[in-house]
């Protein structure tokens, strides 16, 4: 027994699988508790139970296998992986539980079942169950039927496909046992509940007993529509929403969704194809053609019995068509015609849109036949043309019908205008457009003039149709002629009408035609008539309202214009209507002229044909008037026209008169009704005026006028055709232009093309040039509008002329042709816009073509040449092909009716002769441009054996073949293709050929659609199998099509199409449907007011694409067009390209154009929220050690927004090779899109690093060189990596430094070297100590070496957390069992020691013997052989401080680009052996870092004091300073703020005092970040600094000195980088303070007043950026506290003087201005600063400006001199400014030379006591030098002083440069000029010069503050570059020289190392040729 019970110590899952039933049914009641209690539906708990579940419902214990069911249920209702278990879990329930005799297991199999469906796996378990219908035993049989019965009962039929049921429907009611019958007559039940009379037909040809009891039982269901009452899981909230509208009793409103719920289904799509072609007798063909009509009736009885089939099967019906045909046509037999009528019923009831492509050949026969009269002939015509309509569209057919109309026979007639009534009845809006309705309007208004009644009422019932169905808003225009009592007779027929919608015809249309129109707006036709309907359709009478509003006005007015009609103002549309209705009879002369004088005033009409012009003149003005102020329904044009044109008339001979009398006839054109019989009247005139110079401008504004009166086409015609019947040149060349211009006025609606041809080419071969060119630019603007195919008309002019066109047209391509803005055509565009925003893109240009004279070729297409064509020898069939072309060529223009070419055509398609097949293609090409868009209906049998031929094996027929589908689709638009089966069983054929370039095509077009037939779906299966094809091209372009079609479907209905496909390929498809949907590219919108406003004008060319511009460039259909082309339509250059299309055939065509454009598009503040979204772990951190599926997807969605899509599939691509191509692409791009690229950084970092884990070697070199250049890029930008940038890419770049390969090893150092320019070395630091931890050995050795490289180059600052930490972790590896990684942790632990000496051996710690004794070793060997360092790091050394100096410049771009070829040199003379080794290593680095220092004070000093110099050179003595230089990466971060304050403030907080100052002026450095101090920082810290500077104290320190300059220079500084209003207000609070206290030294206050002293003279350079109204308002506060007389009383009058001084400087500046600024002071009145301020402006406005000059200057440098010396004073003061501004510097110099010489006793001492030492050097070296000069001594250069005063930042080092070692005369330049130099680098170093001379009081230090005593280095360089500069432009002649020097400094360094002076020598000449 103990045995048996050890399963109770097991896991759950391990009882489930026991042997033992019982611990099988403890684990399963275990299992059930556990599932109950997870809450989590992604628990990882449900994972564990994925295999066990089928054995759960498998169970072979009854008992057992119970709570196996149970527990499975709960399983499947809460787990989220589910679903996986699905297939095998149903097929077990089928198989072992539905045979179990307990009712029980039964119903938990069933609920099972039904809870899979509601988890969405609807598909899975149906195909299970109909799987069981074939099972052998009935129990499960019935169990199936009954699931599935409950299933579609609970879930309803849009969830349970019916159609699979519905087919094993009829074989379960043969079944043999009871119970099965019993069940599928109870599931009919169910389906006929949904599906209702659609369940009918599958089930006719069960047993009669059987349907009779289902009839009984479908009569007694409820006649509601169904509602499912159980939902999926998705759907749970529609169910929660019906609920609460039950329980709101809202079960009314709930009925109206009824019909969104239940779809309908169509009868047809339940029924099995039939194949009946093959069943067809074998003589049939003989038969029917037998002279017998008995024969030829057996023959259509057997084909009548196999079309009775509902639905058949597609195939080739052309014969049988064909057959069928010719009976109905040509046989006598009325019987027979009925019968083979019905045949073709059949034929079209079971193909249904199969049948299209006959439609075209039948119709034409069977409306001709119409004219038998025998009632069941009549009526089997008429069901068959009606079922034939059904099969295709209006527009196909229009062409045949519109011919039969003109018919004399009056049963034809009437029979087609019913045929067109009933066809109107299954239209909507959209699909009958203006553009069709107007010819069968035109067609139907003949026939209701028709003497025959019958013929009467069918055109007004088919009028009134159409009214019903687009409205009258659409309908009115074309009924502008007809008479009241025939309008309200159609109108009366629209009543009765009923619509094939529904019963309830307003409602039923209202709710189809929204659907084809979606978010159209009530300005479109169709829309607006629904408005009127909408508001109708809910009352009782729907069909008498709607028409209502607008049938009481009378028709001849028209109606005004709808609220929103764009661009049509409702008088044009009146006139436009009314034009057509002013047909007025001509009137007498008599008539006329009574007329005319009951409107003008008597003296007018008998001063008309005066002899006197000026009488004539007189009578003119008098005429206008009248005209003028009369009103538009009393004036009698014809009667005015008819007065103007009496003698003189046109021969009137004063110009003036002429003049008025041409304006008159404008003004009569525009004000009145003017008819075409008053244009007659006048026209002759006008064009025999139009080519008068004086008069010709107002002939031609008369002629517009009438145009817009009596429509452009008319006028058009009539003054062409005069202008040509005479012979005067001038007037038709001004004919032809203004013809030219009225088109592009009035658009080019309605113009009569051939009628202008004749005329243009009687023109171009007219003599007179002018005619000729007027002639060329008319076609220029009709090119605009017709396109290229008017070339074709002028083929056959000479060489010459034709050249002449093409220019012309050349110039017109590209443009769009302009905006109609006058005239009826408004009128037209409207009626164009509204009709055609519907489904069918490509409406809009008919009417340009339709105007193009198109030739009837169908009766030279002989029977003899069909025969030719079909012909078994090859030549012979080639003759015949050839005929075809020349009929074709010489036609030009086509009509659509090509008799029986179509079916010749499509045989020679898969002719054997590939040469043939290759001539057919070309036929076809020119066919499709020759009839137009009139193509489309030959799309079904000619166009898709186009298609066909795809799949050739020959690559030139395939690119032909492709050529012509295109030209076809240019044509007819996209609608007909995808239309029907007809493409889906091309794509179906298993031809790799025809898959990849058909889904090549379609992957080209589907974007540029708007809208697309739901056709389409049907492709979907056969692409899903392409995209495991076999073939990897046929994969590719499934793939590129994927999200087209995706785009047009939706992902839903793509994702549902899955469910049929094999589980395996199913999880593939879905995946790959998922990354599409992804990319899925947005609709094109609808196309606004582009072609549409030139009024339905558009060419023929520019219809197939009605995208927008942007995308139809965007999806770039064309291959590469010329810029300027695609500036139109953005199709114009598609219609160019249609043949030279021929072979780029592949999506290289849609690449090319996809990659124009930015590949990183900016989106504003894109990077933040990301960084955002990051730190708020709304999206994943981007941390793992090996990518996962959602970071990449993470990121490829992040991508989408700012990467161009095709270069994201590239980057996202299976293949390496196109990450390849990504990568190359974006190298490309780097230099052209920084902002892009720097916006995107993130994420291209991020794609980065997934490639390091590629296995590709070339990818991860390809990416590693875009780094090396990204890095560089971002250093040049001055770029600051993120953090989050940092820490998402740095430690997986690290990983890459282990790589085995060495280049990759090298680039990756590389790497990390430059990222030191972008990112702190010392955070940089923690990354790469965590790459230490690495296990790979080369991963350590690399780090550790690169950490030693860091320390090196950035001293010990970068060792973070701390340096002693730091080099623990370092020197644990010393220790490693890797022989690199212990040299490496060595060498590191030994750099550092270099650095800083043995306080290393305290930071390390405690180390173990042996490692400590390795380290003591390496350190001595260091010590003894200092240049055995490897040569590569002191390479590296010298690049990375090169580099950071020259970044970390702030004035960056012009001293470090200077220097760039300098630092080369040096770069390449550190890489020479014997450089380094012949030279002390330490001390050749330090010349190198003053060589190549352009950074600020950032001396080395320290390491040059290790060696003590004064055996080198004597007379110079080094002192220490013990200054360390702040960390030099710190400028490299000073653009991250954050980073910068924590380092500052860790700086200034140091012990040492020169620390905390040189870090106070590194902050106060960067402007950005001085600005940021406020008036208290800076009030705090001033206070802090003058302190430090009076404390007696520091006098006693040793280099007490030398720290009051350098706080000297920080306030300096401080004042000059602050925000110059708070470093104001803080001064000004701070001297107010100081005065207050009397505890205060007064020497405090003297210094805070130089202070402000120092800004005064600041203020001209900051007036504009400083807030004066705060300033004004301290000086308020100021004068509030200390008054007049309260300042008078103080001992110095300083405080008092320097108050007035920077009010009077401020005064000064700003003017009268200044009194504005007082707005921050409450009180002014009150307030002294007003008055003083008021006082000042009035003195000021006394007072000369030099004056006012002078008195600042005295009081700003404390000159108190008595007024008799002020002249000379005042001279000096200029010259000393002279000398100390920039541009002067010289001219100061020489004017104080000549003013000691001409004065030798002045003293101008008092001028330069003040000044520093600097600059007393300076002047008194100037002057010496000036005197050399003057004596002829030889000519030094000297340097241009930079001003002190002007910019303290760039003081300039006051030596002369010398530019050679000699000077011009060849002598020798002593020591003392290199002394004086030494001199100068010390005091840039800070370093003392005088060693007994003592401080200078601390008054000179800041006496005149401009000039600070200490200068950094940064500063020095510049100052010194830039007087490099100016010498070299001033002595050119020095040039040869400097070059000698220069190539003596780029040499390697003297050996020697003895103490003399040529070494100095040889050193300061590589450092001042460096600094060239």
């Amino acid at each position: 027994m103990g045995d048996d019970s050890e399963w109770i110590k097991l896991p759950v899952d391990q009882k489930c699988e026991h042997k033992l039933w019982k611990a099988r049914l403890s684990g399963y009641e275990e299992a059930m508790k556990i599932f109950q209690k997870i809450k989590d539906e992604k628990s990882p708990e449900w994972s564990k139970y994925l295999g066990l579940i089928k054995k759960f419902v498998t169970d072979s214990n009854a008992v057992v296998q119970l709570k196996g069911l149970e527990a499975a249920l709960v399983y499947v209702e809460n787990a989220h992986v589910a679903g996986k278990t699905t297939g095998e879990v149903v097929s077990g329930v089928v198989s072992k539980v539905f045979n179990q005799p307990k009712a029980r297991a039964k119903e938990l199999g069933m609920d099972i079942c039904l809870m899979y469906i509601e988890i969405e796996k609807g598909e899975a378990v149906q195909d299970e169950l109909l799987k069981g219908l074939d099972n052998k035993n009935p129990k499960i049989i019935v169990a199936c039927i009954e699931t599935l019965r409950k299933a579609l009962s609970e879930f309803g039929s849009k969830i349970i496909l019916l159609k699979p049921i519905i087919k094993v429907l009829p074989k379960l009611f043969e079944s043999r046992e009871k119970a099965v019958r019993d069940e599928a007559k109870l599931i009919a039940v169910e389906i006929y509940r949904w599906i209702r009379d659609a369940l009918r037909p599958p089930l006719q040809n069960i047993n009669s007993v059987q349907l009779k009891e289902l009839e009984e039982e479908w009569v007694k269901l409820p006649t509601g529509a169904p509602r499912p009452t159980r939902f999926l899981r998705s759907q749970q909230e529609l169910e929660a929403k019906l609920e609460q509208q039950q329980s709101a009793g809202g079960d009314a409103e709930g009925g109206g969704d009824d019909g969104d719920e239940v779809p309908q289904i169509d009868a047809y799509e339940l029924l099995e194809a039939v194949e009946i072609l093959s069943k067809l007798p074998k003589d049939f063909y003989d038969k029917i053609e037998a002279k017998k009509w008995q024969e030829r009736k057996e023959a259509l009885e057997a084909a009548e019995v196999l079309v009775k089939n509902p639905k058949l099967e597609a195939g080739d019906y052309a014969d049988l068509v064909k057959a069928l045909k010719k009976v109905v046509g040509k046989d006598t037999n009325v019987m027979l015609v009925a019968l083979a009528a019905k045949c073709l019923t059949g034929l079209a009831v079971g193909l249904r849109k199969k049948f299209g492509q006959y439609a075209g050949h039948v119709v034409p026969t069977i409306l001709e036949k119409f004219k038998e009269k025998k009632p069941q002939v009549v009526q089997a015509l008429q069901e068959a043309i009606d079922a034939i309509f059904l099969t295709t569209t209006l527009q196909n057919i229009s062409e045949d019908v519109l011919a039969v109309m003109d018919n004399k026979n009056p049963t034809i007639k009437q029979q087609t205008s019913l045929f067109i009534a009933r066809s109107f009845r299954h239209c909507t809006a959209s699909t009958l457009p203006k553009s069709l309705l107007k010819p069968f309007c035109a067609a139907l208004l003949k026939h209701i003039n028709d003497s025959a009644l019958e013929v009467r009422d069918a055109a007004f019932e088919a009028l009134g149709t159409a009214l019903k169905v687009v409205g009258e808003k659409a309908v009115n225009p074309f009924l502008a002629d007809v008479d009241k009592l025939k309008l309200d007779k159609i109108k009366e027929c629209s009543e009765k009408v009923e619509l094939a919608h529904g019963k309830k015809a307003g409602l039923a249309t209202d709710k189809k035609e929204f659907k084809p129109v979606p978010g159209r707006t009530a300005a479109s036709g169709a829309a607006g008539d629904k408005d009127v309907k909408d508001t109708s359709a809910p009352k009782p009478g729907p069909l008498k309202k709607a028409p209502a509003p607008k049938a009481g006005g009378p028709p001849k007015k028209g109606k005004p214009a709808a609220p929103g009609s764009s661009g049509s103002s409702g008088p044009k549309n009146k006139k436009g209507v009314d034009t057509k209705e002013i047909v007025e009879p001509e009137l007498s002369i008599e008539v006329c002229e009574e007329k005319a004088s009951a409107v003008l005033p008597p003296t007018c009409i008998q001063l008309l044909d005066s002899s006197n012009w000026k009488e004539r003149l007189a009578c003119m003005e008098e005429f206008q008037k009248a005209v003028e102020l009369m009103d538009r329904t009393e004036m009698p044009c014809q009667a005015l026209v008819r007065m103007l044109a009496k003698k003189p008339g046109w021969k009137e001979t004063n110009f003036q008169v002429m003049q008025m009398k041409l304006h008159i006839v404008a003004l009569i054109a525009q004000k009145g009704n003017f008819s075409r019989t008053s244009a007659q009247v006048v026209l002759d005139g006008l064009v025999d005026k139009i080519g008068d110079v004086k008069c010709g401008n107002n002939a031609k504004a008369a002629m517009t006028a009438i145009a817009e009166a009596c429509m452009l086409p008319w006028t058009a015609e009539q003054v062409m055709s005069m202008a040509f019947s005479q012979k005067n040149p001038k007037n038709q060349s001004e004919t032809l232009n203004w013809l030219s211009n009225a088109i592009k006025e009035f658009g080019f609606s309605g113009l009569n093309v051939k009628a202008f041809i004749s005329n243009v080419k009687t023109a171009l071969a007219a003599t007179n040039p002018a005619v000729r060119t007027s002639a060329i630019t008319l076609l220029g603007v009709m090119y605009l509008y017709v396109g290229p195919s008017l070339r074709m008309f002028f083929e056959d002019e000479k060489p010459a002329l034709l050249s002449q066109i093409d220019a012309e047209f050349e110039k017109m391509q590209g443009q769009s042709p302009p905006t109609a803005t006058r005239g009826i055509s408004k009128h037209s565009t409207n009626a164009a816009d509204e009709g055609e925003e519907g489904d069918e893109p490509d409406e809009g240009g008919n009417d340009v073509v339709d105007f193009l004279p198109r030739a009837e070729i169908s009766d030279k297409i002989s029977s003899e040449l069909v025969s030719k064509i079909g012909d078994k020898n090859w030549k012979i069939r080639k003759e015949g092909l050839d005929e075809v072309a020349s009929i074709i060529n010489e036609a030009k223009f086509i009509q659509p009716n090509i008799g029986e070419l179509p079916t010749a055509l499509k045989g020679r398609l898969n002719d054997s002769n590939k040469i043939l097949v290759q001539q057919t293609l070309t036929i076809l090409q020119q066919l499709a441009v020759a009839m137009g868009p009139n193509i489309k209906q030959h799309v079904k049998n000619l166009g898709i054996p186009i298609i066909t031929v795809l799949g050739d094996s020959k690559n030139n027929v395939r690119a032909a073949a492709l050529a012509t589908v295109n030209a076809w689709a240019e044509q007819t638009g996209m609608k007909e293709w995808l239309e029907g089966e007809d493409l889906s069983e091309e794509l179906r054929r298993e031809n790799p050929f025809l898959r990849q370039e058909l889904l090549g095509w379609l992957a080209e077009k589907l974007p540029t659609l708007r809208s697309t037939p739901t056709d389409l779906i049907l492709c979907v299966p056969h692409l899903y199998s392409c995209l495991e094809d076999r073939n990897g091209d046929v994969r590719k372009k499934a793939q590129d099509a994927l999200p087209f079609f995706m785009m047009h479907l939706g992902y839903e209905k793509m994702a549902k199409a899955t469910g049929k496909l094999k589980p395996t390929s199913k999880d593939q498809v879905l995946a790959m449907l998922e990354k599409a949907k992804a990319n899925m590219p947005t609709k094109p919108a609808p196309a606004k007011a582009t072609s549409k406003s030139t009024g339905g004008s558009a060419p023929a060319k520019f219809q197939p694409v009605s995208a927008p511009v942007e995308d139809s460039v965007s999806s770039s259909v064309e291959p590469k067009p010329d810029p300027k082309k695609a500036k139109t339509l953005g199709v114009s250059s598609k219609a160019k390209n249609a043949q030279g299309k021929k072979v780029p055939s592949k999506t290289s065509l849609k690449e090319e154009d996809d990659k124009s454009g930015p590949i990183f598009i900016v989106v504003p503040n894109g990077k933040e929220q990301r960084m955002k979204d990051e730190k708020g772990l709304k999206v994943l951190k981007w941390n793992f050690t090996t990518p996962r599926d959602e970071y990449i997807e993470q990121l490829k969605i992040q991508m989408s927004s700012c990467v161009a899509k095709w270069l994201q599939d590239e980057m996202f691509h299976s293949d390496f090779q196109h990450h390849n191509k990504a990568l190359a692409v974006m190298v490309d791009h780097l230099e052209s899109e920084k902002e892009g690229v720097i916006g995107c950084l993130d994420l291209i970092l991020k794609w980065l690093t997934l490639r390091f884990f590629d296995t590709n070697t070339s990818v991860l070199m390809k990416a590693l060189e875009y780094l090396k250049l990204l890095f560089t890029l971002l250093s040049e930008e001055e770029y600051h990596l993120a953090e989050n940038e940092a820490s998402s890419f740095i430690p997986y770049l690290i990983l890459k430094v282990g790589e085995p390969k060495d280049v990759i090893r090298k680039d990756v150092r590389a790497i990390l070297n430059r990222m030191c320019l972008v990112y702190p070395a010392s955070k940089m630091f923690p990354f790469i100590m965590e790459g230490t931890k690495s296990k790979n050995s080369k991963q350590r050795a690399e780090c550790l070496e690169e950490l030693g490289c860091l320390v090196e180059s950035y001293g010990m600052n970068v060792c973070q957390p701390t340096p002693g930490k730091a080099l623990k972790e370092i020197a644990i590896h010393i220790g490693d069992r890797d022989n690199a990684v212990r040299n490496a942790a060595l060498n590191t632990i030994v750099t550092v020691y270099n650095v800083h000496g043995d306080q290393v051996f305290k930071l390390i710690g405690n180390l173990s013997e042996k490692d400590m004794s390795m380290l003591e070793e390496r350190i001595k060997r260091s010590a003894k052989r200092p240049s055995a360092a490897p040569i590569r790091q002191v390479e590296e050394k010298v690049q990375r401080t090169q580099n950071i100096s020259s970044n970390a410049n702030m004035l960056r771009k012009g001293p470090a680009e200077d220097m760039s070829s300098k630092l080369n040199q040096a770069r390449s003379m550190s890489g020479h052996p014997e450089a380094t080794q012949t030279v002390r290593r330490e001390f050749q680095l330090d010349l190198d870092e003053i060589e190549n220092d352009n950074s600020t004070v950032r001396c080395e000093m320290p390491e040059l004091v290790q060696h003590k110099l004064d055996d080198i050179f004597e007379p110079v003595l080094i002192p220490e300073p013990k200054i360390r230089a702040v960390s030099p990466h710190f400028d490299d971060m000073h653009s991250n703020t954050a980073s910068t304050i924590n380092f500052i403030i860790s700086q200034v907080a140091s012990g040492d005092i020169n620390t905390s100052i040189q870090a106070l002026t590194q902050l106060f450095q960067i402007e950005g970040l001085a600005r940021e101090a406020s008036t208290g920082v800076l009030k705090d810290l001033m206070h802090g600094l003058i302190t430090l500077m009076l404390d007696s104290r520091i006098e006693d320190l040793e280099e007490g000195q030398q720290v009051i300059r350098s706080v000297n220079l920080l306030v300096v500084k401080v004042l000059e980088k602050s925000d110059q209003t708070n470093i104001l207000s803080a001064l000004l609070v701070l001297l107010q303070d100081s005065l207050l206290a009397t505890a205060s030294s007064p020497k405090f206050s003297e210094l805070v007043m130089k202070c402000l002293w120092r800004m005064v003279r600041l203020l001209p350079d900051n007036i504009n950026s400083i807030n004066l109204d705060r300033i004004l308002l301290d000086i308020h506060i100021f004068m509030k506290v200390f008054p007049k007389e309260k300042l008078k009383q103080c001992k110095s009058e300083f405080p008092i003087r320097t108050l007035k001084t920077l009010l009077h400087t401020l005064c000064k500046l700003k003017g009268p201005k200044i009194l504005d600024h007082l707005t921050m002071i409450d009180n002014k009145n009150e307030s002294e600063l007003e008055a003083h301020l008021c006082r000042m402006m009035k003195h000021s406005m006394d007072q000369t400006g030099s004056k006012s000059d002078k008195e600042t200057e005295k009081g700003a440098s404390r000159i108190d001199e008595k007024s008799s010396k002020a002249k000379v004073n005042d001279f000096l003061a200029e010259i000393f400014k002279k000398i100390g501004s920039k541009e002067n510097t010289k001219e100061g110099l020489a004017e104080l030379y000549e003013y000691k010489k001409k004065y030798s006793d002045a003293d101008i001492e008092p001028f330069l006591k003040n000044s520093s030492q600097f600059f007393q050097n300076y002047v008194e070296r100037g002057l010496r030098m000036i005197e050399m000069e003057r004596e002829g001594k030889g000519h030094i250069p000297t340097s241009t002083g930079v001003s002190p005063q002007m910019e303290v930042t760039c003081v300039s080092a006051p030596t002369s440069t010398v530019s050679s070692l000699g000077n011009t005369n060849g002598e020798e330049v002593g020591p003392s000029v290199y002394l004086e130099r030494l001199k100068i680098l010390r005091q840039r170093c800070g370093l003392d010069n005088t060693k007994q001379d003592d401080r200078p009081p601390l008054t000179s230090l800041l006496s005149k503050p401009t000039v600070p005593p200490v200068v950094s280095s940064t500063d020095m360089l510049h100052s010194k570059l830039s007087q490099l500069r100016e010498s070299r432009e001033q002595h050119q002649h020095s040039d040869l020289d400097s070059k000698q020097t220069h190539s003596a400094g780029t040499m390697s360094t003297s050996p020697s190392s003895a103490a003399n002076i040529d070494d100095l020598k040889k050193r300061l000449e590589r450092i001042k040729s460096s600094r060239k």
